[in-house]
């Protein structure tokens, strides 16, 4: 974090800052928890796309959701100087650090995490597409069901060779144009997708005997959509969690449906369906990156074993 960054951000809480400690997450920002002069702890989120956007997402979201308080954002004030978004401070634990330990209740975590991810889509907007801008409104576009064909096919094409060979670049792309037709069921839905529901993201506590979410943290890929893409990409990679978990997840999300959703049967598959966007760009990431070779391996499984919960 840069001298002017601290400046600036102690300018607009109106205290010193004491201390800058870097902090893990978000994929294009610098995260860093600072204390202040009063003994206060805040979080501030550096770089990346427009922090108002992000803001106001969180903003509309923690009407529905455990989110942290924005507390304010601070614009770049000259060259060198990131924007920035100071959200409160929110103690909890990773859910990541949770399942890795195995600890008890899995099922109970699994199934609290799955109502409260289920509840981001309790957000509406006029319609799917992504924000434009801090007012949250939503760019138009083509329908989804439309889109992956395409985009699948164009993330095969910039694939490392070492990656996924050629034969499977062209099974994901056909795999991907074979099963678009089936969102045109949800190509229509214009809820909030957090789009990045994962285990580093959630802070959770035990208490008596069960679990709380405490908050859901880095906002900055989230889109109107379908929500059942979140659900998708929490278990993208649920062989790596305590099954348990799993299960109580599926039971959370399916037992909680935001008003005025329609529930439907294939919910699980139409999330894996769109949750091929995100595997496609996955690949695309440089050589000897461990999420994109993680995403291969599943992109690989898909291929040989259909795409999971696919209806027949």
């Amino acid at each position: 974090m840069r001298t002017g960054e601290v400046d600036a951000i102690a300018v607009a809480l109106g205290q010193t800052v004491v201390e800058a400690r870097p902090l893990a997450g978000g994929f294009s920002h610098e995260t860093c928890l600072l204390t202040l002069a009063d003994g206060d702890r805040v979080v501030v989120r550096l770089g990346g796309p427009d922090p108002g956007i992000e803001a106001a997402v969180m903003t509309r979201a923690r009407a529905h959701v455990p989110v942290p308080q924005v507390l304010c954002v601070v614009p770049a004030a000259s060259e060198g100087v990131r924007p920035a978004m100071v959200i409160e401070y929110v103690a909890g634990t990773p859910l990541g650090d949770v399942l890795a330990a195995g600890e008890d209740c899995m099922t109970e975590l699994g199934a609290e995490v799955g109502r409260v991810i289920a509840a981001v889509g309790a957000v509406t907007f006029d319609r799917p597409g992504f924000f434009a801008d801090k007012e949250l409104a939503v760019r138009e576009m083509p329908p989804w069901s439309r889109q992956l064909p395409e985009m699948a096919a164009a993330c095969m094409d910039a694939v490392p060779e070492e990656r996924l060979d050629p034969s499977a670049r062209r099974a994901w792309a056909a795999l991907c144009t074979a099963h678009a037709p089936a969102l045109a069921a949800i190509d229509g839905h214009a809820r909030l997708v957090h789009a990045d529901a994962n285990p580093k993201n959630i802070l959770v506590t035990p208490v008596g005997g069960g679990w709380r979410v405490d908050a859901v943290l880095d906002w900055e890929f989230s889109f109107s959509g379908c929500p059942y893409a979140d659900a998708a990409n929490m278990t993208r990679f649920s062989d790596d969690y305590p099954p348990h978990f799993t299960d109580g997840f599926r039971s959370g999300v399916a037992g909680y449906r935001p008003e005025g959703l329609p529930r439907v049967s294939d919910w699980a598959y139409l999330g894996h369906v769109l949750d091929m966007f995100a595997l496609s760009d996955l690949v695309t990431r440089p050589p000897g990156h461990p999420v994109a070779d993680q995403a291969a391996r599943r992109i690989r499984q898909w291929i040989a074993d259909g795409v999971p919960a696919a209806p027949g």
